[in-house]
């Protein structure tokens, strides 16, 4: 089992001034201790759950395009980045941006976006469930044709492109991976079985339902579901002492056994000394045993 560090909370000590060395010392601590990928979310004020709105929140790509600068290895990705805030062509050619100059580490995490809130606080696009959904399954068909040899038009029922032009092209091959975030069991693990590379999906006692409803999917249309990669959302706090590593590992032989093959999320007190290197030295060489 692979992990990846989620970056969700950017109100450290210091402030603004001392954000971009924080983050990059978070980045680079993750890549040295072992971890395959890193992500941050893409909204634009924080949510609910991680604090009031007024805390720091940057923006996803220009965020991604520094820690492009600032690492080697670890894989780079939003989860996942809201469909509506960006228009699917100009989405793809940031995705593509990150790639190239990342040197084919960027992965597209994409999904049909929530948060009406900061939509509305900053004038964001943020049409009814069902468009959102529309304009997804758009987005991705888009998103595809960009990363082909196809560079004719696109015509959809909410976005038209009259050419799906894309230079320079991605480093990854075929193309980026594609990872849909959610467990709508009716409209998203059906695109996950459809379009994507990997899932994510919540770490939740119905995840094992999901995945059934996942690979029910993949059986209807045709798809091998052991070609999608697995991920969860979590959240790993190994304690201040790391007096719940034992139990975060096995947590990790729980999630493997279901067949998850990445387990993503945040790590409590990550700015502080010592937090990354238990995770180097305990649990992440562990998980790479299961």
């Amino acid at each position: 089992m692979k992990l990846g560090l989620h970056i969700a909370d950017f109100t450290w000590d210091g402030g603004p001034a001392a954000l971009r060395q924080q983050l990059g010392e978070v980045a680079r601590g993750a890549e040295q201790a072992g971890y395959d990928r890193v992500s941050v979310m893409d909204h634009v004020w924080q949510i609910g759950h991680l604090g009031p709105p007024e805390h720091e929140m940057l923006e996803a790509y220009t965020a991604l395009g520094y820690l492009a600068a600032v690492t080697e290895r670890v894989k780079l990705l939003t989860v996942v980045t809201a469909v509506v805030y960006r228009e699917p062509g100009l989405l793809a050619k940031a995705v593509t941006t990150l790639d190239v100059l990342s040197g084919g580490r960027a992965m597209l995490g994409i999904g049909a976006a929530w948060n009406e809130e900061e939509s509305r606080g900053l004038g964001l696009f943020f049409p009814s469930t069902a468009e959102r959904f529309e304009r997804l399954e758009e987005a991705l068909q888009i998103c595809q044709q960009m990363w082909s040899e196809d560079d004719g038009p696109y015509e959809g029922k909410h976005y038209r492109l009259e050419r799906t032009l894309n230079s320079p092209q991605a480093l990854s091959r075929p193309h980026p991976p594609i990872l849909i975030g959610g467990a709508g069991e009716q409209k998203t693990l059906r695109m996950v079985a459809q379009y994507a590379d990997a899932c994510n999906i919540f770490d939740s006692p119905e995840l094992a339902h999901k995945l059934q409803v996942l690979r029910d999917h993949c059986e209807r249309l045709g798809r091998d579901y052991d070609e999608i990669e697995k991920t969860v959302q979590t959240r790993f706090d190994l304690g201040p002492h790391g007096e719940r590593v034992e139990q975060t590992i096995e947590h990790l032989h729980e999630l493997a056994d279901l067949g998850i093959e990445v387990a993503h999320g945040t790590l409590a007190g990550v700015t502080r000394p010592g937090a990354l290197d238990l995770m180097a030295e305990r649990v992440i060489p562990a998980a790479a045993a299961l």
